[in-house]
């Protein structure tokens, strides 16, 4: 039986107390983060909402 190749290894969380990486590096995830669904949000909604003028 084969075994699922893994792509990308796990990577624990930090310890308490160790340090958990620079700020902006942890905010530039987030707003990225925060940008791609709000994008993405807005084209299925305006799909959606051309769905009914497509026919």
């Amino acid at each position: 039986m084969r075994r699922p190749a893994i792509i990308i290894r796990p990577e624990p969380p930090p310890e308490p107390g160790e340090d958990s990486g620079p700020l902006w590096r942890r905010l530039a995830w987030f707003f990225g983060l925060a940008a791609a669904a709000s994008g993405l949000t807005a084209a299925v909604a305006y799909a959606l909402r051309a769905l009914p003028f497509s026919g």
